[in-house]
This record gives C-alpha cells, sequence and structure tokens, in this order.
C-alpha cells in the first residue's frame, strides 16, 4: 500500500515551468507570457464622448417649441438653436428620422449620418 508521502510534485504553483508543465500547457494554456502592448500613462475614462441621437434631438426642446416654429408666421424662416452640450452630451449619431423642420444644432462632435439627416432637414451643424 502506498504512503502518503508529503508533497512529491512541490507545494501550489511549483513546478508549473518544469516538472509540472504538461498540465498546465494542458489545462491552463495561455497562463505563461505577455500580450499586447504595454500603455504607460494610462488614463481611465479619458475620452469622455457621451451620444445622443438625431430621433432624441427634438427631446431636449419642448413640444411647444417645435409647434410654435412650425406653425408661427413670425418664425417662418428661422430654426430653434439646440445645444446639445448643455444637455451633458458632446456627440450628435444619425440613428432615427428628424421631422422637417429646420434646426440649428450645436454640439463638438456630428457623426457622417447625423450631419446628412440635419442638412437634409434644412437644418445646420455648429460645431461648439
Amino acid at each position: 500500500v502506498g504512503k502518503h508521502r508529503k508533497h512529491p510534485a512541490g507545494r501550489g504553483n511549483a513546478g508549473s515551468l518544469q516538472h509540472n508543465r504538461v498540465n498546465m500547457d494542458k489545462y491552463h494554456a495561455g497562463y505563461f507570457g505577455k500580450l499586447g502592448m504595454r500603455r504607460l500613462h494610462l488614463l481611465p475614462h479619458y475620452v469622455h464622448r457621451p451620444t445622443i441621437n438625431v430621433e432624441s434631438l427634438w427631446s431636449l426642446v419642448s413640444d411647444q417649441t417645435l409647434e410654435q416654429y412650425r406653425t408661427n408666421p413670425a418664425l417662418e424662416g428661422k430654426a430653434p438653436v439646440i445645444d446639445v452640450n448643455e444637455a451633458g452630451y458632446h456627440k450628435v449619431l444619425g440613428t432615427g428620422f428628424l421631422p422637417d423642420q429646420p434646426v440649428i444644432v450645436r454640439a463638438k462632435f456630428f457623426s457622417k449620418r447625423a450631419e446628412q439627416k440635419i442638412k437634409a432637414a434644412g437644418g445646420v451643424c455648429v460645431l461648439s
């Protein structure tokens, strides 16, 4: 009958590069080594760019404002200014539909599709 020898292969991960290598390669592939490139001064949340879609732009302005610009003859030819930065967003994305009401949108960034949709509605994109 065999005897219980204390730690025949060593304690813990001992020998994982020598005599226990088969176990490490078979069951823990990729355990050793490095991967990728180092980023020395990594700042978390360095690029902070909250986004809003084109379909949600009019939610930043009251419904009364939209109706005023549509129906009031005194405001004909004028467009409301929607400042996306004030609402806490930085980039406007192009998902969704935009009413056929001209609008001036101020933001730090615009995607191509957002810019196309705003201009198609007769509006203007202003970088701020």
